[in-house]
């Protein structure tokens, strides 16, 4: 049974913890003890219903003030498909928790309230979907309830939205109208929309299909060398990890980066099983037929296309410090289980996520976006976000307090 991860975003009472609470509750994938604990919590609905806001809500002060602060990340599976949905905040101020939440989503879910249409944050959220290469955006027109369910309101929504997503270069852009607190089109089709005629949200999510447009070549960053040595395995030596892209199959031809030796794959194990190849996402040991001095931090690639091993790039960087970007401080690049010194050479510009306007010779502070060089101690092992997201992300952490202070994505070779 496959796995479909995505992340739901929205501004402020847009409806984004209702909409995961409806459609857990209305999928029976909450359990007693927790429904007990919902209705206790006092917290009702002006019809008098519970709120299942609460479900989503795990922070004192989130529960306190109805807003969603931190990511909440909730679990539910049917009969079709499994479910990781990260329900994101929608207050500017933590734009980096969603842009968290968004690093390891496939799809997007952007709500937008029918009484307000395409607003500020709906333009922040895109353009952040985009800059992450989500692979599909479903825009869920909610509180329809609000407007009398009045298609003419979401036909214009769906033509303003539109044009912002041509705009960003977005896709993969589909629609749903919803009331989320009434439970129309979350879980079954609702009568009171009849006038749409496309999926409820539960069959849309079931049944979406997410593929690249094109097979990625196989990376393989290497998390933990397997050396029993016990008398059984005495000679026991395996490269544990998990599998980034498609087609890593025994008998490969493999470069080990940063140094470049080179080896032929000869079994993947997963669970004490033999696999003649491996499949994107799987956590596997690899083996080699020779050898050869690899240590955490290394990298399995196929040896007939390789990725980018460079000193200096370009990145697009979100800023996640209280304290603003300093050009002058030595960071730490960690990407997958890599980590490199690297500077902050220049600030290319800076975005607004609003107009999606370049601002020049500015200062990056926390939850700016950002277009920066940087420069690197050693090689960085990578390939260019819009060939494959992936294996072009990383984090940037401050080496005097170990907080992780930006989350970038590289774009280009400088």
């Amino acid at each position: 049974m496959n796995i479909l991860k995505f992340i739901t975003a929205g501004s402020v009472d847009d409806g984004k913890s209702t909409l995961i609470g409806r459609l857990l509750y209305d999928t029976n994938s909450i359990l007693d003890d927790q429904l007990e604990a919902i209705k206790k919590a006092n917290r009702k609905n002006n019809d008098g219903t519970v709120d299942l806001a609460i479900l989503t809500d795990g922070l004192k002060a989130e529960r306190e003030q109805g807003i969603t602060i931190d990511v909440a990340y909730k679990y539910f599976q049917t009969e079709k498909r499994k479910f990781i949905i990260a329900d994101a905040p929608g207050h500017i101020q933590y734009t980096r928790n969603m842009i968290t939440g968004a690093s390891n989503s496939e799809l997007i879910i952007i709500l937008i309230d029918a009484r307000k249409g395409v607003i500020e944050q709906t333009k922040r959220h895109s353009f952040l979907a985009k800059l992450l290469s989500l692979k599909k955006v479903l825009v869920c027109v909610n509180k329809m309830d609000m407007v009398g369910f009045d298609p003419f309101v979401y036909e214009k929504i769906k033509s303003d939205y539109m044009i912002l997503a041509n705009r960003l270069g977005l896709e993969n852009v589909d629609f749903i109208p919803v009331s989320a607190l009434k439970g129309d089109n979350i879980v079954s089709r609702s009568e009171r929309i009849s006038w749409y005629d496309g999926a409820s949200l539960l069959d849309y999510l079931e049944t979406i299909s997410i593929e690249d447009k094109k097979t990625q070549p196989w990376r393989f960053p290497v998390q933990w060398i397997v050396r029993p040595q016990t008398e059984d395995l005495h000679d026991y030596r395996g490269y544990a990890g998990r599998v980034l892209g498609d087609g890593l199959t025994t008998g490969d031809e493999v470069v080990v980066l940063p140094s470049g030796v080179r080896s032929t794959v000869k079994s993947i194990e997963l669970a004490e099983q033999s696999l003649d190849q491996a499949q994107h996402g799987q956590s596997v040991i690899v083996h080699l037929t020779d050898d050869i001095d690899i240590s955490r931090g290394d990298i399995l690639v196929a040896a007939s296309c390789p990725p980018l091993a460079e000193r200096n790039f370009q990145a697009n960087i979100c800023w996640f410090d209280n304290k603003p970007l300093d050009k002058d401080q030595v960071y730490l690049l960690q990407n997958h289980t890599t980590v490199t010194k690297v500077k902050v050479a220049d600030v290319l510009y800076k975005f607004d996520v609003n107009t999606q306007d370049k601002q020049y010779d500015a200062d990056i502070s926390l939850n700016d976006i950002a277009k920066v060089e940087l420069k690197a101690a050693g090689e960085v092992v990578f390939d260019l976000n819009r060939e494959f997201p992936e294996n072009s992300q990383g984090i940037l952490i401050d080496p005097r307090t170990n907080l992780t202070v930006g989350a970038l994505m590289i774009e280009d070779v400088a």
